[in-house]
């Protein structure tokens, strides 16, 4: 990314926004990662990798295993690996026709991201969150360290938008993601990780 990169908010922090991890990134946890930014300051960032499915768990297991009752039209998604930190704990990401007050951050003015258990009850029921997705764990840095991926040209910066966030196309998601940017896979270079 370099200084002048039209994507980055004028304080330098990145919420809201989609991180597209370039070919190099060197670490296999995020090889073809898409991951929104939902909290990002100058102490901490924190994201949820948008394109990595928990094999072998769905919603509806996730809803039984919690005892969240659950409606003949209850959604049967995937569930989604957030990321390496706190893989116990769930996070939903969800469009803003669901919040609570005390509990939901406010990602996007049309994404929301809510931990509690209100969220996987409105999923769950007959009128859930016009889209919404639950995802076990998140992507952390700590002071300084995602500044210095994205320096090291690990990461690819992107305006977030809901269709894109929240596409059953999981396996799609990094090139489509890269088209936001008017990027073909094809043209990046797994040396330097630029187009």
């Amino acid at each position: 990314m370099s200084s002048d990169d039209s994507n980055s908010p004028p304080d330098g922090f990145l919420n809201g926004k989609l991180l597209i991890a370039s070919p190099g990134i060197g670490d296999p946890r995020f090889d073809r990662s898409v991951i929104l930014m939902c909290d990002h300051s100058a102490e901490h960032a924190m994201g949820i990798v948008l394109n990595k499915r928990v094999e072998g768990l769905r919603l509806p297991e996730v809803f039984e295993q919690l005892g969240v009752e659950t409606t003949e039209d209850t959604i049967d998604r995937p569930v989604l690996q957030g990321g390496p930190v706190e893989r116990q704990r769930g996070f939903v990401l969800h469009t803003n026709d669901f919040e609570t007050a005390d509990s939901t951050l406010a990602v996007t003015g049309d994404i929301g991201l809510s931990s509690t258990k209100d969220a996987l009850d409105a999923m769950a029921s007959s009128t859930p969150p016009r889209c919404a997705m639950l995802a076990l764990g998140y992507a952390g840095w700590g002071s300084g360290q995602l500044e210095d991926e994205l320096a090291a040209n690990a990461w690819l910066v992107a305006d977030a938008n809901e269709a894109l966030v929240f596409s059953p196309d999981i396996e799609g998601k990094w090139e489509n993601a890269l088209a936001v940017l008017g990027v073909s896979p094809e043209h990046l270079s797994g040396a330097s990780g630029t187009a």
